[in-house]
């Protein structure tokens, strides 16, 4: 009997234990459903959205990242939209251009991959001077007050120059405590930017002398932006920051959604600031719009893939607020700013890891492999009016007079057709433009 009962009470236990297991897998099999599954997108119609026309800039100059303060990669011009001439001159580097030039009074500054730093004419493409400021570097230089400043990934520095015509003096270097991609923003006396340290720095225009720093969770990889006095910064741990300009004081803080299956909602992109929105691309493929003044989420749009780009974000005479932005779903996209609903959207062949640009009525887009060249289109209708074959990051900048088009290590710079200005009509350029692109191909153009 006791054998029996010992059997009876063994089987007995073990059906118990099973059936408590599969409760318990049951209940762990609902909690991991709720930690890993992917959010759902964020549509708040009643979230606040300004819109009101954008006053023209007080110069045509593109002098620092994004164009503006609030890098919005926008420049309002007239009579510049395609077709082109063939490029009126080639530069190539010798290294990769990952970051596009900025462009100050007929001059072009910009740095290599090496940390080569280059001033380069706007009407024939030379070079007047050049200088290594580093050894590693992925970041557009800014123009303020008659000096640029850079940051390097490696040294891990910040640099104000002095440029001359033929030749520049380094004012100062400021060490780092981590390495730096956030292309510089000067506003009010200080130079300002982020490190992969996960700090924000406002360093002194002039000697390079801290005035506050921030530390938020995460490496801040992207630019910051800047409206009305606040600041806007994002950073690899998902987090969002609105930052006083003047003191570095914390005005709000949000998150990214993040992505299903333990994905997190870091943040490469520059985030870009227009009517009373902050927007950004995550690496949980979404692209956000929150509110500028409380950090209130007011929409997300997913796409296939990561969105690593900046987007552009424009409301032209002919078109209205939208937000232009790549994926590395290989696809394009062009979203209403106000709803995050999509206006249009092409696949484009490649991934797309640089960001946009709109100049005129024209936005410019980049792809990586293994159709590595530069689109253009209609911001209205989506329909393709240029292409060339250089292009892989960060495209196109304006001066109003021409546009530059950057290549993986060449620069490219263009004139509308005079016969064809205004008139915004689709080109894809002449046989004499196409064996002028063959020939630069051939001889290296990246």
């Amino acid at each position: 009997m006791l054998n029996i009962w010992r059997s009876w009470s063994v089987r007995r236990r073990r059906a118990v234990a099973a059936g408590a297991a599969v409760v318990v897998a049951a209940g762990l099999g609902i909690a991991a459903y709720l930690v890993t599954k992917r959010p759902a997108d964020v549509s708040n119609p009643n979230a606040a959205f300004h819109e009101h026309k954008r006053q023209p800039p007080k110069t045509v100059d593109w002098p620092l990242y994004g164009h503006d303060s609030a890098r919005t990669r926008y420049l309002p011009a007239k009579h510049l939209d395609p077709p082109f001439h063939s490029s009126l001159w080639s530069f190539q580097a010798g290294k990769l251009l990952e970051f596009q030039p900025i462009v100050v009074r007929g001059r072009l500054y910009f740095m290599d991959k090496d940390g080569m730093f280059y001033a380069l004419s706007t009407d024939k493409g030379k070079v007047e001077w050049k200088r290594r400021i580093g050894s590693l570097n992925a970041s557009s230089p800014a123009y303020k007050d008659g000096r640029l400043f850079a940051v390097n990934l490696e040294p891990q520095q910040a640099v104000a120059l002095e440029p001359h015509k033929h030749g520049s003096k380094v004012l100062w270097r400021h060490p780092l405590p981590g390495r730096s991609e956030s292309s510089p923003l000067v506003h009010a006396g200080k130079v300002i930017f982020g490190c992969e340290s996960g700090d924000i720095f406002a360093l002194d225009e002039k000697n390079g002398k801290t005035k506050w720093t921030v530390h938020t969770g995460g490496a801040v990889k992207g630019s910051l932006a800047f409206d009305h006095g606040t600041l806007f910064a994002d950073n690899y741990a998902g987090e969002i920051y609105a930052i006083d300009a003047g003191n570095g004081h914390v005005k709000w803080t949000a998150q990214t959604q993040g992505g299903g299956f333990l994905h997190g909602g870091g943040v490469y992109s520059t985030p870009a600031v227009a009517w009373g929105r902050v927007y950004l691309g995550g690496l949980d493929g979404r692209v956000y719009s929150f509110v500028e003044k409380t950090g209130e989420l007011a929409w997300s749009q997913s796409t296939g893939a990561e969105v690593y780009p900046s987007p552009a974000v424009a409301a032209t005479p002919h078109s209205p607020p939208t937000v232009y932005v790549g994926s590395q779903d290989k696809h394009f996209y062009a979203l209403d700013a106000r709803t995050g609903q999509i206006r249009w959207q092409h696949p484009v062949g490649g991934v797309v890891l640089g960001s946009s640009s709109v100049i005129d009525e024209t936005v410019y887009v980049s792809v990586i492999g293994p159709n590595i060249g530069t689109f253009g289109y209609n911001v209205r209708s989506g329909k393709k009016v240029f292409y060339n074959d250089q292009g892989e990051y960060n495209p196109a900048i304006s001066d109003g007079q021409k546009v530059y088009l950057t290549g993986a290590s060449t620069i490219r710079a263009f004139e509308p057709s005079k016969r064809h200005q205004g008139k915004g009509k689709g080109h894809h350029g002449n046989a004499k433009g196409a064996k002028h692109h063959r020939k630069a191909k051939s001889q290296g153009s990246g």
